[in-house]
């Protein structure tokens, strides 16, 4: 009888510990999930910013701008168009 007491006592000692050992693990986890989820929304939120940001960069008035400043480029017209001819082979 006390040998069975014994066995049962062990028992009940190791599934409190392995309760224990899992309701820590699972904290843990959940600690962890919350804490990639925040930094998902951190992210879109930037995202979003950065979008907004290349929307507001792409007008056309502005690549207009910095093609004729930066680059010194300007409209074609007939005037400065030269149109290039590929000479014919001879036979």
């Amino acid at each position: 009888m006390i040998r069975l007491n014994l066995v049962l006592l062990t028992a009940l000692l190791l599934s409190a510990v392995v309760t224990v050992r899992v309701q820590y693990e699972s904290r843990r986890l959940i600690a962890e999930i919350e804490k990639a989820q925040s930094e998902a929304r951190r992210l879109e939120i930037e995202h979003e910013r950065l979008e907004v940001e290349k929307r507001g960069q792409a007008t056309p008035l502005r690549v207009e701008r910095l093609a004729k400043e930066q680059l010194q480029m300007r409209p074609a017209s007939p005037a400065i168009t030269q149109y290039v001819t590929q000479p014919r082979p001879q036979p």
